[in-house]
């Protein structure tokens, strides 16, 4: 038995359907992991041939087919080290999320996924099936007996002790585990207990980067056979990650191995949207991007995470003031700005809008004012920013946050017109908490002190204020949290302190708001329960609890 073995985690993002680019990229990295890194291992992530999710592309046959093929010559490349790589394995008419070990230019063999998610933004039941007569994976590598699971294999007992029990000391844990906040310490501990309950080591590995409305955050980890967890790759970022494994000690020595070094919750959020807002442009061919920047604090962070995204020449932001736009609102948008080196485009809204107003006045004679005309005014600058899109290029940006879509507060085809919506799945209290966060990293403002002290406004009348028909966003966010995310009931909700017809007006308003968030723009997951794939309410809902 060797003193050690060097293991290599391939700790990047494997876009969902390039199975071509993805294969010749997995089979070069084998060739760099033995030859750069002196890996005896390397260990790739969870379904890294197809990408994760694959969705629907799995009912596809000419896919599967693919998949296979790329996987035979990924094999091919296996030599002189042994790797481990994820793929959808079809056999007959069912389909297997499986791991093959590679070695000598062949599929040596194949382990099939035990435990498939089916909860929040999981359907592998849809697409995966259990093999009944499927076993554990064990193989030999230098005299060292090495195990494999996949992801949530790893969150039951039993596939971990029963590949313990095949003679495993050390597991490979390929996974796709989609971010979300606070999840590291609850999987950090579970992981620690599943090393004290077998004695196996476990290198665990996480894909990295955004798909969609998911964005995996990498973050892999260590965890020798006495239980310690080590210190967790840095998130979000592509890396080789390389240690050490001692056997008779069953523990790693990482080697080259970025460490976190900062866990707290703004700043994997920040990390999480900008990472999602930058692989959404880039795998659907946008290499910049527009938004409309009012002077908000809402379109003020979305401008800065886009910064950070795309860089400053590449982001365009457009104000549109109209007759209600306070001078205060300008002044903001484009003190920001300048801070950032984006350049500002100023389209004044008053004359489109004008026009809307009198070709609408003869089917409008003797109506009252109302929340049309505000209405009007958003989709003017909805159109106006589209227009700019068209014509030019460029991904648009929305600039709505996670309590404005639960309450409907928010222009179907006006301000919520766009592409990609990088805050939709951030609370108001977290969207201020974010910009302070991001001026103290930054140590200048980059979103202006003005921005973020100014009460909140959509300025489409005379002095108007959120708070005018929403309670106080710390309210409001609390009982949203609870029901939304916590799927507490409007009874639970009272229980807890928060006033009877409060809590009415807030869960009639997310009841009648659903239409519009079935028409919303993807954005980045980063709660425990985001709208979209992973909240999924009928629009015609009779139920009032």
């Amino acid at each position: 038995m060797p003193q050690t073995l060097r293991i290599a985690l391939a700790q990047f993002d494997f876009p969902v359907g390039a199975v071509e680019r993805n294969a010749e990229r997995i089979a070069a990295m084998i060739v760099q992991a033995r030859d750069e890194h002196g890996a005896d291992v390397v260990l790739f992530p969870e379904l890294a041939i197809s990408g994760y999710p694959p969705e629907d592309l799995l009912l596809r046959p000419s896919f599967l087919a693919d998949c296979e093929a790329a996987l035979l010559r990924v094999a091919s490349a296996a030599h002189g080290i042994v790797a481990v790589v994820g793929w959808p394995q079809a056999a007959g008419a069912v389909v297997y999320n499986a791991a093959s070990v590679l070695r000598d230019g062949r599929v040596e063999a194949t382990y099939r996924k035990r435990e498939l998610p089916n909860y929040a933004v999981f359907d592998e039941r849809r697409y995966f099936d259990v093999d009944p007569d499927g076993g554990d994976c064990v193989f030999d590598l230098k005299g060292v007996p090495v195990g494999v699971v996949i992801c949530e294999d790893l969150w039951f007992a039993e596939p971990l002790a029963a590949t313990a029990a095949a003679g495993a000391e050390l597991v490979l844990v390929p996974n796709a585990s989609p971010f979300q906040r606070d999840k590291h310490a609850q999987r950090d501990a579970l992981i620690a207990q599943r090393v004290r309950e077998s004695g196996c080591a476990l290198a665990y590995l996480n894909v990295v980067g955004g798909q969609d409305a998911l964005v995996f955050d990498g973050a892999s980890v260590l965890a020798d056979g006495d239980g310690r967890v080590h210190n967790a790759a840095r998130a979000f970022e592509d890396h080789w990650l390389v240690a050490d494994y001692e056997p008779a000690a069953r523990r790693f020595a990482p080697v080259q191995w970025p460490e976190e070094s900062d866990d707290g919750r703004d700043s994997l959020a920040w990390r999480a949207v900008v990472r999602g807002t930058r692989d959404y442009c880039r795998k659907n061919g946008f290499d910049s991007v527009w938004l409309g920047l009012s002077g908000g604090i809402d379109s003020s962070l979305v401008l800065a995470i886009a910064v950070d995204a795309l860089g400053a020449d590449n982001v365009t932001a457009v104000r549109m003031p109209s007759r209600y736009t306070a001078g205060l609102s300008n002044d903001l948008a484009a003190e920001q700005c300048a801070a950032q080196g984006v350049r500002l485009l100023a389209l004044p809204i008053e004359k489109p809008f004008q026009g809307y107003l009198d070709a609408l006045a003869e089917a409008f004679a003797g109506k009252p004012v109302d929340v049309t005309e505000e209405n009007l005014q958003s989709r003017t600058r909805g159109a106006l920013l589209m227009a700019l899109s068209n014509k030019f290029g460029g991904l648009l940006l929305t600039t709505g946050n996670k309590s404005e879509y639960a309450v409907g507060y928010a222009t179907i085809y006006g301000d919520m017109c766009g592409g990609y919506a990088p805050i939709k799945d951030l609370y108001k209290t977290e969207i201020y908490s974010l910009a302070r966060w991001r001026n103290a990293v930054a140590g200048a403002p980059l979103i202006p002190p003005g921005v973020i002290d100014r009460p909140p406004s959509a300025e489409l009348r005379d002095n108007q204020k959120d708070q005018d028909s929403l309670p106080p966003y710390d309210v409001l966010d609390a009982i949203l949290l609870r029901h939304v995310d916590q799927e507490q009931s409007r009874d639970e909700i009272v229980a807890a302190g928060f006033a009877a017809d409060t809590v009415d007006h807030v869960l009639r308003l997310v009841r009648i708001s659903e239409w519009k968030r079935h028409q919303a723009a993807p954005g980045p997951k980063v709660s425990q329960r985001a709208f979209g794939r992973e909240r999924r309410y009928p629009i015609s809902n009779g139920y009032r609890g």
